[in-house]
């Protein structure tokens, strides 16, 4: 294990910070705090960072083609426009229910995660949104949709239900995910995988709830890597800065009864890999 050459990018005391996304059109990493209802930019070069509070919890916020955001929200998935104006492109509220993690797919497609708030293991699901709002169950039964992402060649799709301590891979035909089988499988004790990155090596680096690290898995499975983090929940990880090789890392500190001093901070592991450029939603 190891961590040599981490830093912190952003001293924050996020609840629940989560959603690393890199934006190339603005040279910006997004992220949320979920139950504080924050959006977050920070630009790695001018140090220059925003904090747009939405009304309701957000789950994951990412750019759209045309500039703004795509957000998930409690009720359903919202739009920013460039000047901050909003509309609802999915609105499906449900009580007890909220968004949580999402990804863009190579399409420009918006995979949207649910979650319960009790945590009840079949209260969430996993749906694709196209452009339009044209929404597609993919799953109807998750306990908790977290990290979501595509092979290098666009023929893979990974995603996490977090409690199953699984990393899942399906094939991927562009638009549809099908025969669901493990990729790999987090012990006991090491914590609960929750976001994820894919890099350019097909590697999938994950980052572990409870586990206070993020692991690195190669594109056959195996374990490759573990970088060791002062934080207890990691939440989620992505590739930014101008060359796509610098690791974020969120960080949360909801729950914990005497969190690290970094806890709710966004970490960085400069030079870790080498990320994949990122897709803007198509809507």
């Amino acid at each position: 294990m190891t961590n040599a050459g981490l830093d912190v990018a952003v001293h924050e005391r996020a609840e629940l910070g989560e959603g690393p996304t890199w934006d190339p059109a603005t040279g910006r990493l997004i992220w949320v705090d979920i139950v504080s209802a924050r959006v977050h930019t920070y630009d790695p070069v001018t140090g220059r960072r925003t904090v747009m509070v939405t009304e309701q919890h957000v789950g994951a916020a990412k750019p759209r083609a045309g500039g703004g955001l795509v957000v998930n929200l409690r009720d359903g998935i919202g739009l920013y426009d460039p000047d901050g104006a909003f509309s609802w492109l999915v609105h499906d509220p449900e009580p007890g229910r909220r968004g949580n993690d999402a990804a863009v797919a190579p399409d420009g497609a918006f995979w949207a995660g649910t979650m319960r708030d009790d945590g009840a293991e079949t209260g969430g699901s996993l749906a694709r949104v196209a452009a339009g709002g044209e929404v597609t169950t993919v799953l109807p039964v998750v306990a908790c949709s977290n990290g979501i992402g595509w092979s290098p060649d666009e023929r893979l799709m990974y995603f996490i239900d977090t409690p199953t301590r699984r990393i899942d891979v399906f094939d991927f035909d562009g638009e549809h995910a099908v025969n669901r089988r493990p990729f790999a499988t987090v012990e006991e004790g090491a914590g609960f995988p929750d976001g994820l990155a894919v890099d350019a090596e097909g590697a999938v680096w994950v980052a572990l709830w409870d586990g206070a690290a993020v692991r690195r898995y190669t594109a056959d499975g195996a374990l490759d890597r573990v970088v060791g983090l002062p934080v207890q929940r990691p939440t989620a990880c992505a590739f930014g800065g101008e060359d796509l090789r610098d690791l974020y890392i969120s960080s949360a500190r909801v729950g914990l009864d005497a969190p690290h001093p970094l806890s709710g901070s966004l970490l960085v592991l400069p030079g870790a890999g080498r990320g994949m450029p990122g897709t803007a939603f198509a809507g």
